[in-house]
């Protein structure tokens, strides 16, 4: 066989083991080195490609892309560089828990560590943030590479996508010449396919559990963001049967699509509650469950580190169980499903209890309310913002100040209405272009974005990726000229350094940017402006709303609103 020959059937084996493991969809940025594997994704039939020329937005893309579709997506780039631009996104994957199927192209072995061009240590690049890294051997006509190679693939994809789901790195070395023969059919396989098992709670677990719950007097249900794929039945027939407090955070989403019957035991308004003292001693519980990820709540967090339940039970798909107050006293490894319904559940909370957590939640949800008719800061806005999201809608929102807005905001609904983020790393960066791949892979859905400036500032270059794929998503910024969450943390007692080292005002506006994009571009400087723009019939498919908001303002009003909450609690 020829050369090139070798390396067609090495590149094809490749691709059809992918798609062979359930691999659908593809994000590759150019390069050289990575020719015949971007050829042989391109030609192939089975298989989706985006494209998105840098490789720091082309793994966000792909995360996103994942995120909505909860199946694996491949992401192929060049040796060198292009590679360690991965790196951001791999790590919002491991945290978040991601399957990203991570493809560096890399320079043959002789040309490492001598001084070639674009020739990095790529192996391990990664380190622990991916499940696992494998070094893929040069293209030859040995007759065990194709195996090798095809199982490995599947090993790599079935990682990706077992408990607790994350990215896998395969490096994969090419010599010049980098051509290939296109193929009209992609190679038969002789490795059929893998077959995951689920994770149920041992017999044992399932009792202790029970025993737990049904001795409690005083406790309460977290449930934090839930891992891709689950079925939020499971979920809502356990609201029924515990009939606790459940405070459930906004990417749960258990705060939308509420079913009637479920909606008294439903808890939205903990954050603000528990910024009082007082309320904190007294909800403290004897038992508390949670499921899924630690919720955004700062308070949450300082409930559970003040009070150290007697019982706190961490349910969770890796024996890895996440527990940053390091008060939990027992850990079920369990992903949520069947199960949770056949628990034989007779708990006797106290009802005391229970009544001073709904009156409390219906006091802070009618302040709330009420917030938009007195104030018309950033909360203010992103209040109004939920109120007119069309149902049948996805919110992308970002770190830092816009998430905890939309856990303050977003009040129990039936509305068909869902929320998500990066809240692995809880970075601000990539935010835009981990939308814009979510927006690909939920087509059915209309997609809003919820973003500050400088988060905006971060990723402007994620909307290039619109020039290669039609998109459709409305980017909503929020404005202050700066970063507004240190306004409420201690930095902003220290008036010396404060805004060049944290406020970092850039005094930019983004018309230009949606211009450049072909975006439509509205600003909104008043809240009553706000009201009318769901309503509107837009020209084009990408759309940019600038809101301009004050950070001074925003604290004061938030600060107002707390105060207000705070006082009908003691009184």
């Amino acid at each position: 066989m020829s050369e090139r020959e070798i390396l067609t059937d090495y590149v094809y084996q490749i691709v059809v083991a992918m798609i062979q493991n359930g691999v659908e969809d593809v994000v590759i940025s150019p390069g050289s080195r990575s020719t015949p594997l971007a050829y042989a994704l391109a030609s192939a039939k089975d298989i989706q490609v985006y494209r998105q020329v840098d490789e720091r937005s082309a793994a966000f893309f792909a995360l996103g892309l994942a995120k909505a579709k909860q199946k694996p997506v491949a992401l192929l780039c060049t040796s060198g560089t292009a590679a360690a631009n991965y790196y951001p996104a791999i790590i919002e994957a491991k945290y978040s828990r991601i399957p990203l199927i991570v493809l560096t192209a890399d320079r043959p072995h002789e040309l490492r560590e001598v001084g070639a061009p674009q020739a990095i240590n790529q192996i391990r690049l990664y380190g622990e943030h991916v499940k696992w890294s494998a070094e893929f051997p040069i293209p030859d006509d040995a007759k065990q590479t194709l195996p090798f190679v095809e199982r490995h693939v599947a090993r790599a994809v079935t990682i990706a996508r077992t408990y607790p789901l994350g990215p896998v790195h395969m490096n994969i070395p090419f010599r010049e010449p980098l051509l290939i023969n296109f193929q009209e059919s992609l190679p038969p396989v002789s490795f059929k396919g893998s077959f995951i098992g689920e994770i149920t709670p041992s017999e044992e677990s399932r009792y202790v559990l029970t025993q737990l719950m049904n001795q409690a007097k005083k406790g309460f249900v977290i449930v934090g963001e839930l891992p891709l794929n689950t079925d939020l039945h499971y979920m809502w027939e356990f609201v029924r049967k515990v009939k606790w407090p459940v405070l459930v955070e906004s990417l749960s989403n258990m705060r939308t699509n509420i079913p009637e019957d479920c909606k008294q035991y439903i808890f939205t308004t903990y954050d603000a509650l528990l910024k009082d003292e007082a309320f904190r001693n007294k909800v403290s519980a004897d038992t508390v469950i949670r499921f899924g990820a630690q919720p955004v709540s700062k308070f949450l967090t300082i409930l559970l580190s003040e009070t150290m339940p007697t019982n706190y039970i961490v349910v969770d798909e890796d024996p890895m169980f996440r527990d940053s107050t390091s008060v939990s006293t027992h850990f079920i490894h369990g992903a949520i499903g069947k199960w949770l319904c056949e628990l034989n559940l007779q708990t006797d909370l106290d009802v005391e209890y229970f009544n001073l957590w709904r009156s409390s939640e219906d006091l802070a949800i009618r302040h709330i309310t009420e917030y938009v008719h007195s104030e018309t800061d950033e909360g203010a806005m992103v209040r109004t913002i939920i109120e007119h999201l069309p149902d049948g809608s996805d919110l992308f929102v970002s770190s830092s100040m816009p998430i905890r807005d939309i856990d303050t905001f977003l009040l129990p609904t039936s509305r068909d209405i869902q929320i998500f983020a990066n809240r692995g790393a809880n970075g601000i960066d990539g935010v835009m272009s981990t939308a814009i791949g979510f927006s690909q892979g939920r087509k059915d859905r209309q997609l809003y974005l919820l973003i500050g400036d400088l988060a905006f500032l971060h990723d402007v270059n994620a909307f290039i990726a619109t020039r290669y794929q039609p998109c459709n998503i409305t980017v909503i910024v929020l404005n202050n000229d700066g970063g507004g969450i240190f306004s409420y943390l201690s930095q902003s007692t220290v008036k010396e350094y404060y805004e060049d080292l944290f406020g970092t005002p850039t005094a930019l506006q983004f018309e230009q940017v949606a211009q450049m994009y072909d975006m439509e571009y509205t600003q909104v400087n008043e809240l009553n402006e706000m009201n009318n723009l769901f309503n509107q019939e837009n020209d084009k498919p990408l759309r940019l709303i600038e809101v301009f908001t004050d950070r001074q303002e925003n604290v004061a009003a938030h600060r107002r609103l707390w105060q207000k909450i705070h006082s009908e609690l003691n009184s």
